[in-house]
């Protein structure tokens, strides 16, 4: 009676934190890390500087889901930031330059962003380009378009309504971009634990050839893939913009890094088949409350990029530890 009500205790735990696809240790990292900051700043724990975070971690953690799925299949994709430019750029002239309603230049923004991404799959796929170097040419390629566009002049000044949805708090608490960001996580997490096609993501990932035998089409999988993280990119883009009120051919440098962090600290093993959006969310969580807490501790920015360097490096090892065969 005793084995059978501890079973039941341990399957009950595990479908507590299944959403977490492995990511408890992240997760436990992640609330120590807010109880040192909570010690080390009185204004750390406010209710001002924990919606603050969330506003300044939509722009990742949106691009960070799709390069949870592109690390999923066993891809990377180091061009999101340069798409990210090209579309604010593209969404920025459409609307200032060629008078189009932004109900018209969001769309055709991201519809460039899904060429782009279209673009990465069939370089992947049919002409075996590795995702490394595709992503790569990629990255040079819509940074430099995007500069083309304005010849490297950035566009200023959107509709009011526009601007409002990164500073006007819904209910008091939250903006329309941490809506969109929580709504993109939520789909996502949906798509990957209960539907079919998501659950080919990890097939592919796993084992590219058995999920062929298995009667998965993996180059649409992985062409869509691709599509899917380009157009979340893009969507960033988006968001960014309504932040700034502008848009300019250099923003999302080195976004593409953070991203990948974000999603390795989550817990999303790099050889693929393996980690979740639960995870993600937590890395993305993980990233922005260590830079929050060293901004409050008035920590060098430099020092902060070598302390981040420090936990993707720790968070990867632990990782490696944790699935290596015993």
């Amino acid at each position: 009676m005793v084995a059978i009500d501890a079973k039941g205790e341990k399957s009950h735990a595990k479908n507590l934190f299944g959403w977490l696809s492995g990511a408890t240790g992240p997760l436990i990292g992640l609330i120590a890390l807010c109880l040192f900051l909570s010690v080390m700043s009185d204004s750390f724990l406010s209710l001002r500087n924990g919606l603050n975070i969330l506003d300044q971690i939509t722009v990742l953690g949106i691009m960070a889901v799709g390069m949870t799925f592109v690390i999923l299949i066993g891809g990377i994709d180091l061009s999101v930031g340069s798409v990210l430019a090209l579309s604010m750029m593209i969404m920025g002239w459409t609307a200032n330059v060629m008078g189009l309603p932004m109900a018209i230049a969001i769309p055709i923004a991201l519809i460039a962003s899904a060429i782009s991404g279209f673009a990465v799959g069939v370089m992947v796929t049919h002409f075996r380009v590795p995702a490394f170097i595709a992503t790569l040419a990629m990255m040079s390629v819509a940074r430099g378009v995007a500069n083309m566009i304005t010849d490297g002049q950035q566009i200023v000044g959107f509709p009011d309504w526009f601007m409002m949805l990164a500073i006007d708090r819904h209910f008091g608490v939250l903006t329309a971009t941490v809506f969109v960001m929580l709504a993109v996580v939520l789909v996502s997490w949906i798509f990957l634990k209960f539907r079919a096609e998501g659950r080919m993501l990890y097939a592919v990932g796993g084992n590219p050839e058995v999920a062929r035998l298995a009667g998965i089409n993996v180059l649409r999988v992985t062409i869509a893939v691709y599509v899917a993280c380009a157009v979340l990119a893009g969507l960033a883009g988006i968001v960014l913009a309504a932040r700034l009120d502008s848009v300019q051919p250099s923003s999302g440098l080195g976004y593409e890094l953070d991203t990948i962090a974000a999603v390795v600290i989550g817990g999303t093993s790099l050889s693929g088949g393996a980690g979740g959006i639960g995870g993600t969310l937590i890395g993305v969580l993980i990233i922005g409350v260590l830079r929050n807490g060293l901004n409050l501790l008035n920590v060098s920015p430099f020092l902060q990029q070598v302390i981040i360097g420090v936990v993707i490096v720790v968070a990867v090892g632990a990782e490696t530890l944790r699935r290596r065969p015993r």
